[in-house]
């Protein structure tokens, strides 16, 4: 039997057994086999001495059953590693920051409290997957839209503390940000509810964020500080209709107004879902593009177009430019997602048309018409369904099986926050493109989303995500060799201002350590709250790079 570093294994044996009589034997995992399902399946450092895993997991049904194990784990001073579904995949999955620690698998938690569509709002266990949620809305024919990632599988309450993203309004894509109260277990097992949660009989919770005195949500967001049992999130309510467009410019500096016609719809309300970059004289699409290819193969492109392509410099030269004038492909598109009543989606996209004529000389345009079935409209290809709250799987199997040789496995993801302008993505991709030709193991690297230019992702409002994906192989020297160019990468970021928003496991350390102000103060700060509420740190050590006083030294 495998047992955490540093516990003696009667210790530990007698914690299995009470673990048992807390959640029951079945639900407690010990076996070889078992314990392979807690490992990351895209490890990159899979079946080495570095690899994060686990020593046993146990499986509790509800907050209640949370807390009496996280007495226990006190009780002997054993690390726990909580998890929410453990498709958590490119970031980590479900393997523990501290190797031997106690995986907390939170997936039977699966209930889904409340869902009002009068005020707009869900109450769920961390167990709830997008899949589940979006079907429990649709049996019930209830009014509301849930915002889901790219992995519908995915936990709607994970997926918020690691701070991810969707695709509808602004207001609703930032996971995190649109959550409202949630009930979290604390270090010594005992239970605290945030907001109008910690008013005993409070009507409001899902409603109103703030509650009374300092909000404290925040730091149980991508941290260690508690284990979430329950969470509210706000649901974009039903829109009458809907529509998709898209903006063209034709040249290649028409990046900076084209990007700020960006950020003015989306700033201003007039365009609320998440904006797509693309290129159609690069080939480069948006996300509905990308996922055609993955399933129907690359789109035909003429050999002068392809061998212009590969002689540009940052994605540009002006026989490319002349070469996109004459056949009339533009050299960047803009994706835009209107919803609300019929009318007021119609003068939406009639406005933002007159203020890209206004900003881009010879902009083009092309739309569906004003939509209202959204089944329908997802079905037929003509909107993505993600933009309408549909979860699948499409976008994430393009990730998770990317090709290459060797072929991939799997995939990690660098995505540092750059800045929302024409220049920030130029300088983003000079600076990497530098590294790519000055560095010679990422040159010889298949990193995805690079050459010949790299668009980035507009989740957030007011940033870029730069994000370019490495493909985990079964090749031992390339998975290392992956390794080492990521953490340069993190490196070079850092040196131009940009930090990673989140990361996989094994790289959170460093990660957090760029975050370097006044000699790491948050770090520091954030160890102080660990110290204090968790002084034998055993809740998910090192989780964002994290670390109890007993380890600190050791682990960094």
């Amino acid at each position: 039997m495998r047992t955490p570093p540093g516990i003696a294994e009667k210790d530990f044996s007698a914690a299995l057994q009470q673990f048992a009589a807390i959640v029951g034997q079945e639900w407690v995992f010990t076996s070889d086999e078992d314990l392979a399902l807690y490992r990351d399946a895209y490890s990159p450092i899979r079946d080495t001495p570095e690899e994060r895993v686990a020593s046993a997991a146990v499986a509790p049904q509800t907050a209640e059953q949370v807390q009496a194990v996280v007495r226990v784990a006190n009780q002997y001073g054993i690390p726990l590693y909580a998890i929410s579904t453990g498709k958590n995949l490119g970031y980590g999955g479900s393997a523990p920051a501290y190797s031997g620690s106690v995986v907390v698998d939170l997936k039977r938690m699966n209930r889904i409290i409340e869902v009002n569509d009068q005020n707009h709002y869900a109450i769920v266990e961390p167990g709830v997957s997008y899949f589940d949620l979006y079907n429990y809305i649709k049996e019930r024919n209830l009014k509301v839209w849930i915002d889901t990632p790219d992995p519908g599988w995915g936990s709607v309450v994970g997926n918020a503390l690691d701070h991810g993203v969707g695709h509808t309004s602004s207001r609703f894509r930032n996971h995190f940000d649109a959550h409202c109260g949630m009930e979290v277990v604390l270090a010594n097992g005992e239970l605290l509810r945030t907001g109008m949660g910690a008013l005993p009989k409070a009507k409001t919770w899902g409603q109103f964020k703030m509650g009374f005195g300092p909000i404290v949500d925040g730091i149980f967001s991508q941290s260690n500080f508690g284990i979430v049992t329950k969470m509210g999130f706000w649901l974009k309510p039903e829109p009458e209709a809907f529509m998709q467009a898209m903006v063209f410019a034709p040249r290649y500096d028409d990046i900076h107004p084209l990007v700020s016609l960006l950020r003015n719809l989306e700033n201003a309300g007039i365009a609320q879902g998440a904006p797509e970059l693309g290129s159609p004289l690069l080939g480069l699409g948006a996300t509905k593009e990308i996922v055609d290819l993955f399933l129907k193969g690359p789109p035909q492109m003429a050999k002068e177009q392809r061998d212009l392509i590969a002689k540009t410099k940052l994605g540009y030269s002006p026989e490319l430019e002349r070469y996109g004038a004459a056949n009339k492909l533009p050299y960047w598109a803009l994706n835009l997602t209107f919803y609300g009543p019929a009318k007021v989606v119609a003068a939406q996209w009639e406005a933002a048309q007159d203020m890209a004529t206004a900003a881009i000389k010879g902009a083009t345009f092309t739309a569906t018409p004003v939509l209202t079935d959204r089944l329908k409209a997802a079905a037929e290809g003509q909107v993505y369904p993600q933009n309408l709250g549909i979860p699948n799987m499409d976008f994430f199997a393009f990730g998770t099986r990317a090709g290459g040789m060797p072929p991939a496995n799997g995939h990690m993801w660098f995505s540092p926050v750059i800045p929302q302008s024409g220049e920030g993505i130029l300088e983003a991709n000079r600076v990497f493109e530098e590294a790519v030709r000055t560095i010679p193991l990422l040159g010889s690297l298949p990193i995805l989303n690079l050459r010949p230019f790299s668009l980035p992702a507009p989740f957030y409002e007011r940033t870029f995500l730069f994000i370019l994906g490495f493909p985990i192989s079964e090749e031992p020297e390339q998975n290392k060799a992956i390794v080492t160019a990521f953490r340069e990468l993190i490196k070079i970021g850092a040196d131009n201002g940009w930090g990673e928003y989140r990361t996989p496991v094994i790289f959170q350390d460093q990660a957090m350590g760029v975050y370097s102000f006044n000699d790491n103060i948050l770090l520091r700060f954030n160890e102080m709250i660990k110290d204090a509420i968790d002084p034998k740190g055993i809740l998910s050590p090192g989780r964002y790079g994290i670390w109890p006083r007993h380890l600190r030294e050791t682990k960094k």
